[in-house]
């Protein structure tokens, strides 16, 4: 039954009302939630509503975690965008599943248990899906499916007026989760089905919770594992496709590029969409913090789960940027992963953090976030600015955040919370000559390329002193401090 089919069949048996008071100016009742006829049936228990939103809560709290767990490994470009956009929508809907259930029960509120172990053995098999095609069709085309059913059933059956306070709740998450799959339909069709048996796999363990929000019959038993049946671990070593070909390039240091006064500012852009590009690197490295970090209340998930998802929006306005300009980003410009690779390979998830907040707190310095504003409102090109104008917001929201969850730790002392952040981005070691020895990258200088098409775009003579810029990372930071450059 459909929930209109399911809200008619109510209506129609809603018990007559003999007597409605109806407003002497003919305004809508009840305050245009429902018809007050409708009203007069039973809905659901706060007890059984209860039950269906911690359902919900698990199970959103599993793709949250599916999403950030495959992030960094998974090579193409637009699965890590989309996921990190994704991660984003599920950390903020399963927040407001708990504060309704909170607003409804006393603590403990029982969120962290597995409400039933065939739903746990869906989501198992889910994360240890062998490869993105099988991911994708299980996550889009079983899961959300799964949880818009439920969440659709729920509205069906409750009573709207007096569970209005989760109407709206699930109304919001609804909307989004079609969101999520139309692009998971999208997603579907680009890439290969998985097995059909493990497909049928999955439609079994629903089948024996009783679908996800347990209102089906349910089955007499689980099925066998699958690829779950073997422990999964989690990569947190970055991956990148095709339109990377270089990812161990340091041959173009944007920041000394960036702050000299000598270069023009319309320059300067196309460097601050290389920054913004770059960006890709944060989510790989945030989604190892918000995974191994463990024990920290919800509200710091979902705080860092809200940087993360800007960081991938900043690095789309990067691509964005270079498109504009009809610039093919992947064929002049190398975006290299030695940051996220270094920081998740050296580092505690501890350390990291403190890595982040140590950079984010130099973006708000005379050199940061303003002054790319500045430069994006000089150079006359409206898109830099605007783009700079709101990475510059995102990064106060940023900064608010490592203050409230990172600085804390250190008695609110920020000068001790630098020093210590400074410190583990020193540990963090650059295999500069070990990497072009390998024969893992010529640490080429695309700057001069990228400039000159700039230029013949425009129409206009390269300036030869943009043209002649040849610094590297081999001895600085992006903060400009020397670094270890050689193990």
């Amino acid at each position: 039954m459909t929930p209109d089919t399911a809200a008619t069949a109510t209506a129609a048996t809603a018990p007559e009302i003999p007597f409605l008071s109806r407003s002497p100016l003919g305004l809508p009742e009840l305050a245009g939630i429902a018809p007050l006829a409708e009203m007069a049936r039973p809905g659901l228990s706060v007890q059984e509503c209860v039950d269906r939103l911690k359902r919900y809560h698990y199970s959103l709290h599993r793709l949250w975690n599916v999403f950030l767990s495959r992030l960094t490994a998974e090579p193409a470009y637009e699965l890590k965008m989309a996921w990190s956009y994704h991660a984003y929508l599920c950390s903020e809907h399963l927040s407001g599943m708990r504060g309704r259930v909170a607003e409804m029960r006393h603590p403990p509120l029982g969120l962290d248990k597995v409400p039933d172990d065939a739903l746990k053995l869906f989501f198992d098999e889910i994360l240890a899906a062998p490869d993105a095609g099988a991911l994708v069709h299980a996550v889009y085309g079983k899961a959300l499916p799964a949880l818009r059913r439920g969440m659709e059933r729920h509205l069906a059956e409750t009573h709207t007026l007096a569970d209005h306070p989760t109407v709206r709740v699930l109304r919001a998450a609804l909307a989004e989760l079609a969101e999520l799959e139309a692009w998971g339909e999208k997603a579907r069709a680009a890439l290969p089905a998985p097995d059909a048996a493990w497909l049928t796999m999955l439609d079994a363990c629903l089948a024996a919770a009783g679908d996800l929000d347990g209102r089906g019959a349910g089955a007499p038993e689980s099925p066998a594992p699958v690829y779950s049946a073997t422990l999964y671990t989690r990569d947190f070593v970055p991956a990148r496709d095709e339109r990377f070909p270089d990812p161990y390039n340091m041959g173009v240091h944007a920041e000394e590029f960036l702050y000299n006064p000598a270069f023009p500012a319309r320059a300067k852009t196309l460097m601050m969409y290389f920054k913004r590009l770059r960006e890709i690197d944060v989510p790989e490295m945030m989604a190892s913090i918000l995974v191994e970090l463990e024990g920290k209340p919800w509200d710091f998930y979902r705080d860092l789960t809200r940087q993360l998802w800007d960081e991938a929006r900043h690095a789309m306005l990067g691509e964005t940027g270079f498109a504009a300009r009809g610039i093919d980003w992947a064929k002049y410009v190398r975006v290299n992963f030695t940051w996220s690779k270094g920081l998740n390979e050296q580092l505690t998830p501890k350390e990291r953090h403190a890595v982040l907040w140590f950079i984010e707190q130099g973006l708000m310095s005379k050199t940061g976030k303003r002054f790319e504003w500045e430069v994006g409102a000089e150079s006359g090109d409206t898109l830099a600015e605007l783009f700079q104008d709101y990475d510059w917001a995102d990064e106060v929201l940023h900064a608010r955040i490592g203050r409230d969850w990172y600085v804390e730790e250190f008695g609110g002392d920020t000068h001790k919370a630098a020093e210590y952040g400074s410190a583990c981005w020193s540990k963090v070691v650059s295999g500069w000559e070990e990497w072009k020895a390998a024969g893992l990258t010529a640490h080429e200088n695309w700057w001069p390329a990228l400039y000159t098409e700039y230029c013949r775009l425009r129409g206009e003579t390269p300036d030869e002193a943009v043209l002649a810029f040849e610094t590297s990372y081999a001895a600085t930071r992006a903060d400009l401090q020397r670094i270890n450059a050689s193990a």
